[in-house]
């Protein structure tokens, strides 16, 4: 009995050692002056909303004017239509936080304003609190905490010790919950194994329930949350405006980040297929070339790698000239990706904001028709993305 008592502390003492620590209070930035760019389709203007925010990683805008968002130390805030900055939300579960891992992705259920359910991609520990499995748990939000906090979705086995653990959530026009993953690094064949989750896209009902027609349903040997497998680190997806089909981005590993439009039971080759190399200037251990027979070729790709994140489709009034062009953010090119469409095809790139030198984690359209961009940094930031001419405005518009 003392033995086990003692393996108890142990795994709850590790668990605790990944709570966040105490941050400042982040800050509504007043009275920021615009700072105006020019772009191939006429100018914009950028205005810093909210500084302060640790590693932001994800925003999602309330039904009131105002938005929730993530900082991947552990920490969901409320931002509200007036520009004020709660303390952290309560009510979180367990996360694993180091390296690339925490807490991630935000969504509200499709029925939000009925049913007040918040989605969070995370990365939970294990028992032991030494490795982590992407992770998805929704709570009501109530005031300024998440009730009835519930996990209904988690990763297992659990083989990540911080690094590729995805992940974005997207709630499709049937009421599936689409979840990216990231094969974890560690063990970059297990995106090929389909008794395995990493590597993999999973499609899942709002409850955890998986539909009866995913495509490995009652297959031998095989998960059947998956929806695709063969990624790497899925790290961006948005639905359609128009066709309301899925799609994602993954990180490539030394060049070769990828767009995908993942198909049902499709694989997308990694670590067999791709336009990348390994860190150390060598092939990729395994790897047969950029495209193999029976596997995916990319939708899109970058020989040099951006380190693609966060992505949406732009539909809203304020920039005509952007109408269904595709949003990404990029870490490593520190820049914000515009890319033009013919139909599914891209026909134009264009880089933004590389004049500015900062990590974009993250881009969403507000409900005013404006881009927020969520800055990557120890002193992250809240931006908007307006016309000149109407470049102030507080979260949501």
């Amino acid at each position: 009995m003392r033995r086990l008592s003692l393996v108890l502390l142990l795994g709850l003492a590790a668990c605790r050692q990944d709570a966040p620590a105490p941050a400042a209070q982040p800050h509504v930035v007043r009275d920021a002056a615009p700072v105006r760019y020019a772009s191939e389709k006429g100018a914009y203007a950028v205005t810093e909303l909210v500084t302060g925010l640790e590693h932001p990683w994800s925003l999602a805008f309330l039904p009131d004017g105002g938005l929730l968002v993530t900082e991947r130390p552990g920490r969901l805030r409320r931002i509200g239509a007036d520009g004020q900055v709660s303390p952290p939300l309560a009510g979180l579960p367990d996360l694993f936080v180091d390296g690339q891992a925490g807490l991630l992705d935000v969504a509200l259920s499709p029925q939000f304003a009925r049913d007040k359910w918040v989605y969070l991609a995370f990365a939970e520990p294990t028992f032991r609190g030494n490795k982590a499995g992407t992770a998805v748990a929704r709570g009501r939000l109530e005031g300024d905490a998440l009730k009835d906090v519930e996990v209904v979705y988690r990763q297992e086995p659990k083989l990540s010790h911080g690094t590729h653990v995805g992940a974005r959530l997207v709630f499709d026009d049937g009421g599936h919950l689409f979840v990216t993953q990231g094969d974890n690094r560690v063990a970059a064949a297990a995106a090929q194994e389909l008794d395995k989750l990493q590597g993999k896209l999973v499609r899942i009902w709002p409850d955890g329930r998986i539909p009866d027609d995913n495509p490995f349903v009652g297959k031998a040997g095989a998960r059947p949350e998956i929806w695709s497998y063969g990624h790497r680190n899925m790290q961006g997806a948005a639905l359609h405006p128009v066709t309301r089909a899925l799609w994602t981005s993954e990180h490539g590993p030394q060049g070769g980040d990828e767009i995908n439009l993942p198909r049902p039971g499709a694989n997308y080759g990694w670590p067999l297929a791709t336009h990348g190399i390994d860190y150390s200037g060598k092939p990729v251990e395994g790897a047969r070339g950029r495209s193999v027979p029976g596997m995916e070729d990319p939708h899109y790709v970058w020989e040099k790698s951006p380190a693609v994140s966060g992505m949406a489709f732009y539909t809203g009034g304020l920039f005509p000239q952007w109408q269904g062009n595709l949003f990404l953010g990029a870490l490593a090119a520190k820049q914000l990706i515009r890319l033009e469409l013919d139909g599914d095809k891209v026909v134009h790139e264009e880089r933004l904001l590389g004049e500015r030198g900062q990590r974009i984690r993250d881009v969403r359209q507000g409900p005013d028709g404006a881009l927020y961009v969520l800055v990557d940094a120890p002193d992250g930031k809240l931006l908007r993305i307006a016309p000149p001419t109407d470049a102030a405005g507080a979260p949501g518009g």
